[in-house]
């Protein structure tokens, strides 16, 4: 079973264009994960924190008894670095961005620290789930995420999905993401592949990523260099080959 999970402020819709393109070439077993609060239900009690996100998709992945190929994107991709961390026997293979977040060099980007300070994260939240859904498309937009898309997710940033992006955020300030790196780069993991987005603002600089998934053992980086960080939404030829070879033989074509 193919796994795939996304992040924020997203649903799983950013999937669409690319697991349409896997149903050409042949791949029908395919499900999308979405964690609480991001287009899905947000559950009495959860805390949306970093580590309560790694228990609900250690969870999710036990009945598969260690048989899925889980492909993480933005925090879904911090998702599975986390579960790595924990239970990396739980999958086959793995598959991500944002590998530069776990560089000992990496700093969060504006947004992020703005939303891990108290009283500004609030107030921006605030304002964010006052916009109609037109306006909140538009932010989408201006930050890089495709018209389609950004129209299909903009009724799910509410109330709920900003208490959960302030949680998650402020649990993975700094030291966390870069001491999850440490350990992870010198865990035995299951295969795995790292694509880079040459253009993505907020995943750390190239180089960051080229070097994190040498330390972490990949099998090999898939270069995007005309992409952004919504890379899975366009041009999904290359990625989806990339992604079939990796499940076919537990690694990338080089």
């Amino acid at each position: 079973m193919k796994i795939f999970i996304h992040g924020n402020p997203e649903t799983a819709v950013i999937w669409d264009n690319l697991i349409q393109e896997l149903n050409k070439q042949g791949i029908h077993d395919t499900i999308t994960l979405s964690p609480p609060g991001f287009g899905a239900e947000l559950p009495i009690g959860f805390r949306a924190t970093r580590l309560a996100y790694i228990d609900w998709l250690m969870k999710k992945l036990e009945p598969f008894g260690g048989d899925a190929h889980l492909i993480g994107h933005d925090w879904g991709a911090l998702h599975v670095y986390g579960m790595l961390d924990q239970r990396p026997d739980l999958i086959k293979t793995w598959s991500t961005d944002c590998a530069g977040i776990l560089h000992p060099r990496y700093t969060w980007h504006a947004q992020a620290l703005a939303w891990q300070t108290e009283g500004l994260g609030e107030e921006l939240v605030f304002t964010s789930v006052q916009l109609s859904n037109d306006e909140q498309a538009d932010v989408l937009q201006a930050g890089g995420m495709p018209p389609l898309e950004a129209h299909k997710i903009a009724p799910y940033v509410n109330h709920d999905m900003g208490e959960c992006i302030l949680n998650l955020y402020r649990s993975g300030a700094q030291p966390n993401m870069q001491l999850l790196g440490q350990r992870l780069t010198r865990a035995d993991l299951p295969p795995g592949l790292v694509f880079v987005p040459e253009n993505d603002p907020y995943a750390g600089t190239p180089d960051m990523c080229y070097e994190m998934a040498e330390l972490l053992g990949v099998h090999y980086c898939i270069g995007l260099p005309s992409q952004g960080h919504w890379w899975m939404c366009d041009n999904v030829e290359k990625t989806a080959a990339a992604l079939i070879k990796h499940w076919e033989k537990g690694e990338s074509p080089a």
